[in-house]
C-alpha cells in the first residue's frame, strides 16, 4: 500500500532524509486469470481500471501495456482540457470529463496540475463570427460556459498576438471557454496508475498482445508476450493502434490512424497565460509551467504509426505559429514528436461492445483523447461491469455507422481531420 501524500508526510520524509517513500504503483507478474483485462496502459486504460475498482468494486483487474504506462498518446499530446463542443451528446461526454478533471487531484491524491487558464478559438472573418455566435448559443443551451469574444476581448487575454492591420489572419473575435486549460499529461497517467494500484489493480508493463483467445464465439482472454491471460471481460483502449488489435480479433473498425504533430520551444519567462487556437492557421499554442511554448498542429495525412515528427508538416505548423505570434520567431525549437491518433468519419469516439462478444471498445478519439480521459475511463468501466450502456455512452456505440446516427464533431475538434 502506497502512502497517502500530504503536507505532513512530506514534512516527515524531509526529517527522515526522504528514505521512507515506496514505489508509486506495484509491478507484479501477471496472473493466469482476472475478472477483467484492460488492454492499454495510457490514460483511458488506467482510468478504466481505477473506476472499475472505485465505482464497481472490481479489483481483480490487469492493465496490460506493451511498453511503459503513459508512453503512447497520453505522454505525447498537448495537454489541453476543454468541453466546448457543439452537439448535446458530445457536451455530455466531454462535460463529464471536465467536471471529473476539476476534482481529479483530490480524488487521486495526486496533483495533476490542472490549470484552468481559459481557451479562445479565434474567428478570422465576419462569416466565422456568425458561425461562432451560433456555436456559443448552442454551447450555452447545452450548459457549457462559453462566451463570444470581440477582437478587443482577444487582445486582452492574448496581447502578444499579431493584431497588425496587414495580418494574414486578422482577428475578428473568438469563442472563449474560461474553465478550459491544461493538465500535466504524465501526472494524469501516474495519478491514475497509483490510485488503481492502491485499490488492488495489477499494472503489467512490457506485455504486448499477440492474439485473442476466442472460445465458443466469445473472447475469453489474450495471448501475450508474457503468456496467456484469461478474463470474462476485456476492454481495449489503445488509441491509434485500435485497428491493429481489431484485426487480430477478427473484425474491422472505421478508423484511420495518422500522426498528429506537436513540438515545444526552449523555456522562456511567462508570456502567454491562455490557450489560443487558430483554425485558419491550423495551430494551437499554450505555455507550459516550465515556460516552454507548446505547439500543436494538424494531422500528417500520410497514415503512419511512426511516433516522430515530419519536417514538411513541421514547416507548415511553424509558419502558422509565426503568423499568429511573430514574436516567437526568435525562439529555438527544442523537441518535435507525433502521437498516433485514431480518426473516425464523424470525429467522435467509439465506446461500446465490439463485434466479438466480451470485448469492449474505447477508441476513435482522434485529437480529443486526453481531455476525455476521466469520462472515457468511467464509461468503459461501466460497460465492463454491467455489460450495458448508460445514457452518455449509448450514442457513441459502433452501431451508429450502420444506422447513420453520426455525431459530426469535425469542427469541434478544432483541427481539420
Amino acid at each position: 500500500m502506497t502512502r497517502r501524500y500530504s503536507a505532513l508526510s512530506l514534512f516527515k520524509e524531509g526529517l527522515a532524509g526522504q528514505t521512507g517513500w515506496k514505489q508509486a504503483w506495484r509491478s507484479p507478474e501477471p496472473k493466469p486469470t482476472y475478472d477483467a483485462i484492460i488492454i492499454g496502459g495510457g490514460g483511458h486504460g488506467l482510468a478504466t481500471a481505477y473506476y472499475l475498482a472505485k465505482n464497481h468494486g472490481i479489483t481483480r483487474v490487469a492493465v496490460l501495456e506493451k511498453g511503459w504506462i503513459g508512453g503512447g498518446n497520453t505522454g505525447r499530446n498537448t495537454t489541453v482540457v476543454r468541453s466546448n463542443y457543439y452537439y448535446p451528446e458530445s457536451v455530455e461526454l466531454y462535460g463529464l470529463a471536465h467536471r471529473l478533471y476539476e476534482g481529479l487531484s483530490k480524488d487521486l491524491n495526486y496533483n495533476v496540475m490542472l490549470s484552468q487558464r481559459g481557451m479562445v478559438n479565434l474567428c478570422h472573418s465576419t462569416a466565422e463570427m456568425e458561425i461562432g455566435a451560433r456555436t456559443v448559443n448552442a454551447m450555452q443551451l447545452n450548459g457549457i460556459d462559453a462566451e463570444l469574444f470581440s477582437s478587443e476581448d482577444v487582445r486582452r487575454v492574448a496581447p502578444i498576438y499579431n493584431f497588425s492591420p496587414d495580418a494574414r489572419f486578422p482577428v475578428f473575435g473568438g469563442i472563449w471557454q474560461g474553465r478550459a486549460g491544461t493538465a500535466r499529461h504524465d501526472a494524469v497517467a501516474w495519478g491514475y496508475a497509483r490510485a488503481a494500484s492502491r485499490l488492488g489493480v495489477d499494472i503489467i508493463q512490457n506485455c504486448e498482445i499477440t492474439d485473442f483467445i476466442v472460445e465458443g464465439g466469445r473472447c475469453r482472454g489474450v495471448q501475450t508476450t508474457r503468456g496467456a491471460i484469461r478474463a470474462e471481460r476485456i476492454g481495449m483502449a489503445v488509441a491509434g493502434h485500435s485497428s491493429v488489435l481489431a484485426t487480430k480479433a477478427g473484425f474491422r473498425l472505421p478508423i484511420n490512424s495518422y500522426a498528429l504533430q506537436a513540438c515545444v520551444s526552449e523555456p522562456v519567462k511567462p508570456i502567454l497565460d491562455t490557450v489560443v487556437l487558430s483554425p485558419g492557421c491550423g495551430v494551437y499554442v499554450s505555455q507550459s509551467d516550465k515556460g516552454e511554448i507548446v505547439i500543436g498542429g494538424g494531422l500528417d495525412r500520410v497514415p503512419s504509426y511512426a511516433q516522430r515528427g515530419n519536417l514538411p508538416k513541421l514547416e507548415t505548423v511553424i509558419a502558422g505559429l509565426l503568423e499568429m505570434f511573430p514574436i516567437f520567431g526568435q525562439l529555438k525549437l527544442m523537441r518535435q514528436w507525433a502521437g498516433i491518433v485514431d480518426v473516425v468519419p464523424d470525429s467522435s469516439p467509439i465506446i461500446g461492445p465490439s463485434p466479438l462478444p466480451n470485448l469492449f471498445l474505447n477508441c476513435g478519439w482522434g485529437t480529443g483523447g486526453f481531455k476525455a480521459i476521466p469520462s472515457g475511463g468511467t464509461l468503459l468501466a461501466n460497460l465492463l461491469a454491467t455489460g450495458k450502456h448508460n445514457d452518455i455512452s449509448r450514442p457513441f456505440d459502433l452501431d451508429r455507422f450502420a444506422s447513420g446516427r453520426l455525431i459530426d464533431e469535425a469542427a469541434g475538434s478544432g483541427i481539420a481531420h
